[in-house]
């Protein structure tokens, strides 16, 4: 699990749109690693001033199943199932009026990334695409 972590260490430019903003969204995310490489932690900046900002916790508990624990500046909090592989990078939460995933195409200094989002937990619908372009 370390390995597949390590491709995200450091620091990215992101690029973003999302159906409630006009044109393209950019800020900066870093991935670091927490003393001891235990868990990794994600902080994301957005230059819109209604993009919110956060902080998101990257680890397995217990040895468990990996996972992310997102936490914004809305005071929005919520918990991801997480897989990572050399190429492929999965997030994934089922709530009853809000299920959301994302699948985000690694290739060297890119993440290409897709969220979607169900309100019935059958429909899925585009919601946020976002690029990583690592500096």
């Amino acid at each position: 699990m370390t390995d597949a972590l390590n491709s995200l260490v450091g620091t990215w430019t992101i690029e973003a749109t999302h159906p409630m903003f006009d044109g393209v969204v950019r800020g900066e995310a870093t991935f670091e690693w927490l003393e001891g490489e235990k868990f990794l932690i994600h902080r994301s900046r957005n230059d819109h001033p209604d993009a919110p900002d956060s902080v998101s916790i990257i680890g397995a508990p217990d040895g468990g199943e990996l996972a992310m624990y997102y936490f914004d500046s809305r005071g929005v909090h919520r918990v991801y199932r997480m897989a990572i592989s050399d190429n492929e990078w999965t997030l994934s939460r089922d709530h009853p009026g809000f299920s959301q995933h994302f699948i985000g195409k690694m290739d060297g200094g890119m993440i290409a990334g897709l969220w979607q989002l169900s309100r019935d937990g059958q429909t899925w619908d585009e919601d946020l695409a976002i690029t990583f372009i690592r500096r």
